[in-house]
Formats: C-alpha cells, structure tokens, sequence
C-alpha cells in the first residue's frame, strides 16, 4: 500500500510528452522518414543512425518507423533507393549508347558525392531492391540495344560498375582517409628518394579528381565502343 499524498501536496505524475512527440507520428510517410534518416546520415554519420535518434529527428517515438519499416535493414534498402533516385538512367532517344552511358556514369558519382557518409554501404548492397533491379536493368538495356549481346552487357556492366564503385570509393571514403602506417614515409623522404611519385603527387590531389574520372571513364567507352556489338 502507498501512503496517501499529504494533504495539500499533489502526487507526483509520470512527466507528460511533448506535443510534437504525441502527435509525431501523425503525417509519417516512408518518404519523409528516409529523407530524414538519409539528413541525419549526411550530417552525423552512419554510425549515428537509430530509431531512436531518426525518431527524435522526426518529433516521434521509434515505434512510430516501425509502422513504416519493420527493420531497421528495411530502412536500409529505402536508403539505398533514395540513392538511386539520384543516379537515373539516361535514357534519352537523342543520345547514342555512350553519350547515356556517359551521363549515367556522371550521375552515379554525383550521387556518391552527394551523400558521401552513405555510399560505402550503398558500395556493398545488393543492388536488389525495386530500384536497384530497374537500375540495372537499364544500363543493360543501353548496351543491349546499342546492339551488344546479352554476354558482352553482362561484362561491361560488371567492368562499368568495378570503375564507379572504386572511384567513388576513393573520392569518399577511399584514399588517404583510411588508416595509415603508424611511422609515414615523410615528404621529405619521399621528395628525396621517390623522385617519380613525388613528381605525380600533385595530381592526386582533389583539384585533379574531375579530370581523373572523366579520362578513366572515356578510356573504358573506348574500350567498349572498339570491342564492336558482337552476337553469341
């Protein structure tokens, strides 16, 4: 038995919620909760994406995204969609096969630059989500109707997606952002004995990233344009 509250004296109550904490979850949409997660990653980290924190980013309980993704891995592939929906297909009927292979290779970059905390996860996912699947089948169709067979599509999709992954890798999470040695070679050492590299270190640096992509990318065009569409 609990003693009485003295008189005069109110008993204590549970602290009350927000209201925007009580009416967050009013107005959710799978589309505002991966815009949100989607902010939350761009400005904090993967790391720091949660229910709990995309909830309090939303002014609602976590249960509330539950209602919209039953997992957290659901979330994940929305993200991963998201993504996507930036890196469009060029499908125009007024371009040639490499002119669209072109835009779409340029859109995949921006897309990786754009959301740069995301990309070495979305780098390993499965590209098999609905957008995933519609992405590839066009780039695909691309190379198919350019006249290419369903073999050689196959491959140079597969060489397209090695140079795109790597270099947007690179320029996200790549190069000189992984762990380095515990005892660097020096500048000076490198300046002194490595005359070659130390001749080239200038154009590595991201001054020199745009014009890197678009040489590697033009080199493997070439490369496919001069393989000529050949029929199994």
């Amino acid at each position: 038995m609990t003693r009485k509250a003295k008189a005069g004296r109110k008993a204590p109550t549970a602290p009350r919620k927000s209201r925007a904490m009580r009416d967050g979850g009013r107005g959710l949409s799978r589309e505002r909760i991966a815009a949100a997660a989607m902010a939350l990653v761009d400005r904090d980290g993967l790391a720091k994406l949660s229910t709990r924190r995309l909830g309090e980013e939303l002014g609602c309980e976590a249960m509330s995204i539950y209602h919209h993704f039953p997992s957290k891995a659901h979330l994940m592939d929305a993200l991963v969609d998201l993504m996507l929906a930036n890196a469009r297909v060029a499908m125009e009927p007024q371009w040639d096969w490499r002119e669209r292979l072109r835009r779409a290779a340029h859109g995949f970059r921006a897309m990786a630059l754009e959301h740069p905390a995301f990309f070495p996860f979305f780098a390993v996912h499965r590209l098999n989500t609905p957008a995933g699947v519609a992405y590839i089948d066009g780039i695909i169709g691309i190379l198919r109707e350019a006249g290419f067979s369903d073999r050689e599509a196959a491959i140079y999709f597969r060489e397209l997606g090695y140079y795109l992954t790597g270099a947007a890798l690179d320029e996200t999470a790549g190069y000189a952002r992984g762990p380095s040695s515990a005892e660097p070679v020096s500048n000076e050492t490198i300046t002194a004995n490595f005359k070659h590299l130390a001749a080239a270190a200038p154009y590595f640096q991201p001054a020199h990233f745009d014009a890197t992509f678009e040489t590697g990318l033009e080199i493997l065009l070439a490369g496919i344009e001069r393989s000529g569409p050949r029929q199994d």
